[in-house]
């Protein structure tokens, strides 16, 4: 049940990501509002969904959001844009459904979790309690659930992100929080590594 991962959840629950076979629906909704709809009970199984910029990280459009990012005037130039698209991970759902769920013991690909940063700290410590080794957060400020803390996982890396625009906005997580993915293969481990490390004092 990851008892260890879920206490570390102020407010709602851990979310259930899991690649699957299932007939999923069009949601026009935003993949960071359903996962955060998730977070607080909701269940959700999408073939799709409502942000441009995630169904490019899930491979379901080929159209760079390029244009997207440079109407924002986010970026210098063409050349920093294109560097920042150039660092979105991305996944191919390949015809595949998501299933994004309040996490209750069920088997799934990653967990995504909210989290004050003294109990972010906490996942860090869990992990370099196991063979010593520090996590590399690599994060741009955007595609923040989908891309740092989604496709980042499902490639087995533990990954920590501190929001983007759109997630922010549209889920309204809190100010305090940072978003962690965590990948199957490294849940348990972690979560046993949270019951040994020391407490953090206070």
């Amino acid at each position: 049940m990851l008892e260890n991962i879920t206490r570390l959840m102020e407010k709602g629950n851990p979310v259930s990501i899991l690649i699957s076979n299932e007939k999923g629906t069009e949601s026009p909704l935003l993949y960071c509002e359903l996962v955060h709809r998730a977070r607080y009970g909701e269940s959700f199984i999408i073939t799709s969904q409502g942000c441009s910029v995630c169904e490019y990280v899930f491979c379901n459009a080929e159209n760079s959001p390029g244009d997207y990012y440079n109407s924002t005037g986010r970026y210098k130039n063409q050349k920093a844009t294109s560097n920042a698209v150039s660092s979105l991970k991305r996944f191919e759902i390949n015809g595949r459904s998501i299933r994004i769920t309040p996490f209750k013991g069920e088997k799934f690909d990653v967990l995504i979790l909210y989290l004050k940063p003294v109990r972010a700290m906490r996942i860090i410590q869990a992990y370099a309690y196991l063979e010593g080794k520090q996590v590399k957060i690599s994060t741009g400020g955007i595609a923040s659930i989908c891309s740092d803390c989604t496709v980042n996982p499902l490639r087995g890396k533990l990954s920590y992100s501190l929001g983007c625009k759109g997630s922010r906005k549209h889920s309204k997580y809190g100010d305090d929080e940072v978003v962690v993915g965590i990948p199957f293969e490294l849940a348990k481990d972690i979560d046993e590594a949270l019951g040994k490390i020391p407490e953090t004092l206070s």
